[in-house]
């Protein structure tokens, strides 16, 4: 998978900017804003900065692991498609030279690996989405956007892996999208978009425990949960659009290649 779409990760994330390299006289055909005026008044000639592409960039992986995100049909949890979709970006991330890190969280961050490069350390950040044990089972985004605007001092790009089903984070999305190149992944099961029509059910929310009953072989009951559905989604995507941070939909019942490639022809065509 990562040679599906490494290509296109080198072509589109070439790192933040550029660093200081040296000095070296002026020449015709050079910017004067350029110009180090400091510099040229020592020299006694018109000196300007000269500066290199910095290629490196940081990878942060930002996934949930509540209890929700063990979700899922006969295809795969949500949980094994949030670590699928860890290792595409981390692989192709590290295959570029990049560093990738990780901070796993719920109700409170569970976990934080800083930056590194190699496949050991991939691997690594794998097995702990997929065999983490959270110390809670309830989901506070807010929380962990919060630790990491404290914690990355420089620019990374970081893919917020979740289903985004909790309350309350617009102003912490917003922050981290000032300081970082924060991208959303929204992880569904196509259960939890259309109620199933089999009669009375118990429903146990896994977050917070709480039971009841619905019957939904009812027209109505259906309607309203297929509204308020669409309106929590709708909802939820303006959110991301106010922070202008991007956003990739997947399902656990759909192959998530062509969702991706779209997501980096969405990025080459802004750059």
């Amino acid at each position: 998978m990562r040679a599906a779409v490494g290509g296109e990760y080198h072509s589109v994330f070439k790192g933040q900017g550029i660093d200081f390299d040296d000095f070296r006289e002026y020449q015709p055909g050079d910017e004067v804003r350029s110009i180090d005026w400091n510099v040229t008044a020592r020299m006694g000639m018109p000196f300007i900065k000269k500066f290199v592409e910095e290629r490196e960039l940081t990878v942060f992986l930002a996934v949930d692991v509540s209890a929700s995100k063990n979700f899922g049909g006969q295809d795969q949890s949500k949980r094994e498609l949030a670590a699928e979709i860890a290792a595409t970006f981390a692989f192709s991330a590290i295959h570029n030279q990049d560093k990738v890190g990780l901070l796993l969280f719920a109700e409170e961050p569970e976990l934080f690996l800083a930056p590194r490069k190699g496949s050991t350390h991939c691997l690594r950040l794998i097995r702990e989405i997929l065999y983490a044990q959270p110390k809670s089972s309830g989901t506070n985004i807010s929380a962990a956007l919060d630790r990491l605007t404290r914690h990355l001092p420089r620019r990374c790009l970081v893919l917020l892996i979740s289903d985004f089903i909790a309350p309350g984070f617009e102003r912490a999305l917003g922050v981290a999208a000032v300081r970082h190149d924060v991208v959303a992944v929204q992880i569904t099961d196509p259960s939890e978009e259309v109620l199933p029509e089999v009669g009375w059910m118990r429903f146990e929310d896994p977050e917070t425990g709480e039971l009841m009953q619905i019957q939904t072989s009812n027209r109505r009951v259906r309607a309203l949960y297929h509204q308020r559905r669409a309106a929590w989604q709708a909802q939820l995507d303006q959110t991301f659009k106010n922070a202008a941070v991007d956003k990739i939909d997947l399902h656990t019942d759909s192959n998530y290649v062509p969702a991706l490639h779209a997501f980096f022809k969405r990025r080459a065509a802004r750059r």
